[in-house]
């Protein structure tokens, strides 16, 4: 006993190591973490710091939020829960989940940190899976981040933001996972699937997925989870909508939005359609200036109609006509969809469709009131605005911070030539693997033209439908530069040389005969 007591206490009299070094905080251990990130992606860090300080000054200079005309359509959806019949409702759930906070500056916040995510998915593709250096990433990011009309739409209670927010993230995750999982697979599915529920264009995108997993020789039960979860939620959505309208289907407007786009040029006399659908002609010295004008304006063949606009057959009737004006008319029809289409590549922004529309993309002075339209429960849009507010919803304009977004807005923006000059890039960088359909920049550049076209196709230009395509086109037109499409440039040129090299010099023609 006495052995182990002496051996005891020689233990607990051991000398003892060297002192532990004491722990730092946590906040601290962040704190140096992120300067190390921030020391890392230099360039990233400064146009990333200056797209989050934008959005702050517009949130203090416009207050709660901006609205549009199609807004309150949004927002009665989200107030009076039903399937909307002129678009789908994602954007109305995106409302009716805030709308516990009564804060649209809470949306709006929401919306500036999808494009301020949207910012960071491309710069981390281009870094990570395409080995872009920092600066040529964070270049690719500036139109997404800086762009003042894009930060103004973010600002907006409207769908674009969130829209082109779940189509880069799904495409992001096509991009990074050369062999998706079952999970990433059913996650891309899901988000294509909000993406179709938020604006119609989500379902085309979806089959440009799919197709591509198809053409990369993905495993077929992939491919198949992937569209099955991009199609089950329009399924479900198209099931409520039926329980509501009679029609299996998530909108009530594709024909009618389609007779906008022959409106311009339909001719009766060339057409020759069946009686019921007469009184769509119009004689082309009676027609409005503008394509929209033959659904929204008090003069439109729409209003002819005893039924109210948007119903079922008022929308078959105005599909059959349309096609029928199409069918007859195809280089009319392809006229105004080229004119349309390019002019997004327009060096100056004009004002389009009208004044009243165009300057609500724009930082004004003054916020316009909150219209005083009814709506189907007996309350106006403004009524329905204070109510989901529980206060004044009005656009508060205030300076001086409403002045900086409106000099800023003046100056720095995305010209549309600009953007035709970056899909060209695209289109580009897409040539050397042409055995490969372009590679892994077709998912992009056909989701970016697609979205450009569509609308000229099948309603009318708008500016609010570029700016979805801006992120798109930007990464395309960066993965033109990856170290793959480079070394493939250079490897071309060199067999060129190679070639010019190893041919054997021509003889020198014989001296013409005297």
């Amino acid at each position: 006993m006495a052995g182990a007591t002496q051996v005891e206490d020689r233990i607990t009299k051991a000398p003892a190591g060297p002192p532990e070094a004491p722990a730092e905080a946590p906040e601290r251990v962040r704190g140096l973490g992120l300067l190390a990130l921030v020391g890392r992606h230099p360039a990233f860090a400064v146009v990333l710091a200056l797209g989050a300080l934008l959005r702050g000054v517009t949130m203090l200079g416009y207050r709660p939020a901006m609205f549009f005309n199609d807004s309150f359509d949004y927002l009665h959806a989200a107030m009076d829960v039903y399937p909307h019949p002129l678009r789908p409702n994602g954007y109305s759930f995106l409302l009716l989940i805030f709308k516990p906070f009564h804060s649209f500056a809470l949306v709006v916040a929401v919306q500036h940190l999808m494009g301020l995510a949207m910012g960071l998915m491309i710069y981390a593709l281009l870094r990570r899976r395409f080995g872009l250096p920092g600066w040529g990433a964070a270049l690719a990011t500036v139109p997404v981040l800086l762009d003042a009309y894009q930060i103004q739409l973010e600002h907006l209670i409207l769908s674009d933001a969130p829209f082109t927010f779940l189509i880069v993230s799904a495409i992001t995750l096509v991009l990074w996972h050369a062999r998706p999982s079952w999970q990433v697979a059913a996650g891309i599915g899901l988000l294509l699937g909000a993406a179709s529920l938020t604006r119609t264009l989500g379902l085309p995108v979806l089959l440009v997925v799919v197709g591509y997993m198809v053409l990369r020789r993905v495993r077929w039960r992939i491919v198949a989870l992937t569209l099955v979860s991009g199609v089950l939620p329009l399924i479900a959505y198209s099931g409520w909508f039926y329980s509501e309208h009679q029609v299996f289907n998530t909108t009530e407007s594709n024909g009618i939005f389609l007779y906008a786009r022959v409106y311009k040029f339909a001719d009766c006399d060339k057409i020759k359609p069946p009686v019921d659908e007469i009184p769509f002609c119009v004689q082309a010295e009676n027609r409005l200036p503008n394509s929209q004008d033959g659904i929204w304006n008090r003069r439109s063949p729409l209003r002819r109609f005893p039924e109210a606009r948007f119903s079922s057959d008022q929308n078959a009737r105005a599909s059959s006509f349309s096609k029928r004006a199409i069918t007859a008319q195809p280089g009319d029809y392809l006229q105004v969809v080229a004119h349309d289409f390019f002019r997004v590549f327009r060096w100056e922004r004009t004002v389009f469709p009208d004044k009243d529309t165009y300057r609500q993309y724009e930082f004004e002075k003054e916020a316009t009131p909150l219209p005083d339209w009814r709506m189907s429960n007996d309350a106006t849009a403004a009524q329905e605005a204070m109510a989901y507010e529980q206060g004044n919803a009005r656009t508060r304009v205030v300076e001086p911070f409403a002045g900086v977004m409106r000099t800023y807005q003046d100056h720095v923006y995305l010209r549309g030539t600009l953007l035709g000059f970056i899909l060209l890039i695209a289109l580009a960088g897409m040539l050397p693997l042409w055995r490969r359909f372009g590679g892994a920049a077709l998912v992009p550049v056909l989701t970016a033209v697609g979205l450009l076209l569509a609308p000229a196709a099948t309603a009318e230009f708008d500016y609010r439908y570029i700016l979805p395509t801006v992120p798109l086109a930007c990464l395309a037109a960066a993965m033109a530069f990856s170290p793959e499409i480079r070394g493939r440039v250079r490897g071309a040129r060199r067999r060129r040389a190679t070639d010019t090299e190893d041919t054997p010099a021509e003889p020198d023609p014989e001296p013409a005969l005297r």
